[in-house]
């Protein structure tokens, strides 16, 4: 829809349209065929399909954002933080800032994908099918909210505001992995190694952080539903909510604003999912 209702803008789309469309039919015929035949297979394909779907609809945001609004809201977002602390909190983290300390969080900043599929299948081992089954739309509904934010909010964060992006690898170095997982999560924001001007090319995707949002959201419901990984989320999650600021790719207001964005998509998720289950007269969370 925002595709078509910005055409005139947004270069691509009708490429865009089309692959929304393909992919509209994958998640209809995966859910049709794991209703026809059960299986193993179609189970496993049904659980999982959200991954790449994420990760496609972020990049395709990539072509969108930035043609549709046509401004950043970084210089707002500093004040704010300005405001709230009397400095800029990425620039006071890097006083405490030590090699060992920067490649230790920059390991746990990169397990961010990975938080939610391990509560997700620690869930459906422990056969919480349900919970599972909410899990993943909890997921999928919260990273569709974040990027929502996005658009009315562009920003592309403090190291490219506060701090020289070229150098981030000298004025914070790690150990061994930093700079390698630095350069994956930098060309998975469209910005590979030897991007000129990568501050215009890098996506817009700063507030709210759907990195605390999204950790935050999985942190809850692991305790909500007594996981067995709980204390691992909750410890690996607090260190990576601090990490996206300790690392220079946010504001706190940002985290602020996906802490306020969790507790939205909780509250108005559970009401979608459960309307959604009695459509169909089945189980419903309590």
């Amino acid at each position: 829809m925002l595709n078509l209702l910005f055409s005139g803008s947004v270069k691509d789309w009708f490429s865009l349209v089309l692959v929304n469309s393909v992919m509209i039919l994958f998640v209809a015929g995966i859910a049709k065929w794991k209703e026809v035949s059960p299986t193993k297979l179609s189970k496993f394909v049904h659980y999982w399909y959200p991954v790449p779907l994420i990760f496609i609809t972020f990049k395709e945001l990539y072509l969108m954002i930035k043609p549709i609004r046509q401004i950043d809201y970084d210089y707002s977002l500093i004040q704010i933080d300005r405001w709230i602390f009397g400095a800029d909190p990425t620039v006071v983290l890097h006083r405490i800032a030590f090699p060992l300390l920067t490649e230790f969080l920059q390991i746990v900043y990169a397990t961010f994908y990975f938080l939610p599929m391990i509560l997700a299948v620690s869930l459906y081992f422990n056969k919480k099918y349900l919970e599972t089954d909410y899990v993943i739309f909890a997921v999928i509904y919260g990273f569709f909210v974040s990027y929502i934010g996005y658009f009315f909010f562009p920003a592309i964060g403090p190291r490219f505001t506060l701090h020289n992006f070229a150098v981030t690898n000298y004025e914070l170095p790690g150990i061994f992995l930093t700079n390698f997982l630095r350069e994956i999560i930098n060309s998975g924001e469209s910005i590979p190694a030897g991007t000129l001007n990568p501050q215009l090319l890098v996506q817009r995707d700063v507030f709210p952080s759907g990195h605390t949002m999204m950790t935050a959201v999985v942190m809850y419901l692991s305790v909500k539903f007594n996981s067995k990984t709980k204390w691992f989320l909750l410890i690996c999650g607090s260190l990576l909510i601090f990490s996206t600021v300790y690392l220079r790719y946010h504001y706190v207001v940002d985290l602020l604003g996906g802490l306020l964005c969790m507790l939205f998509s909780l509250w108005t998720g559970k009401k979608l999912f459960n309307w959604w289950q009695k459509l169909f007269n089945k189980e419903i969370l309590r």
